[in-house]
């Protein structure tokens, strides 16, 4: 799914994004330009973002930055 227009920046593309070490959603826009042109797609793109990076994260227990812009620590277990 096309999540962000302007960009051309897929659901797959954001998942690849963190699966390849993106850990916050502004890195994630300096990568692939989501979210940085209208805006409309910003909750879609953020939302997208944090399914694949906690699921990606908490499995290796790197901490991911939530959307407050303050750490969630992720323990391994």
């Amino acid at each position: 799914m096309i999540v962000c227009v302007c960009h051309r920046v897929s659901d797959r593309a954001i998942a690849a994004a963190v699966e390849d070490g993106c850990r916050t959603f502004e890195q994630l826009q300096l990568e692939l330009g989501v979210a940085t042109r209208c805006g409309a797609c910003r909750t879609c793109a953020r939302e997208t973002f944090e399914r694949h990076a906690g699921g990606c994260c908490a499995a290796r227990g790197v901490a991911v930055q939530a959307p407050t812009g303050n750490a969630v620590a992720v323990v391994a277990a």
